[in-house]
């Protein structure tokens, strides 16, 4: 398997409706893209203030490999973008075998 971290820092003209909107977009890519087992959606509530600001992180794993390749270019990921990009100030990407 293969986790897929995105931490997300939004900028400030995003509004709730266009952060929601994307939240369901991930939510729904297991279901249209194979190879991608699950998605987590979560937003930062740590006490510790260390965010640096990303203030919502995505959790996905992929199967294995093949899975990822087939996410990377997938329509349904493209279509993820256009709804993203807008709206993103900055973000990491960090993915990890398990």
């Amino acid at each position: 398997m293969i986790r897929h971290l995105l931490l997300i820092k939004f900028k400030d003209s995003a509004s709730s409706e266009q952060i929601d909107e994307l939240k369901t977009l991930f939510e729904l890519i297991p279901s249209k893209v194979d190879g991608v087992l699950s998605v987590e959606w979560g937003l930062n509530d740590s006490p510790e203030r260390k965010n640096k600001g990303y203030t919502h992180a995505v959790f996905m794993t992929f199967t294995d490999n093949s899975g990822r390749e087939n996410y990377l270019p997938h329509p349904e990921h493209e279509a993820l973008k256009q709804v993203f990009r807008p709206i993103l100030d900055d973000i990491v990407v960090f993915d990890y075998q398990v």
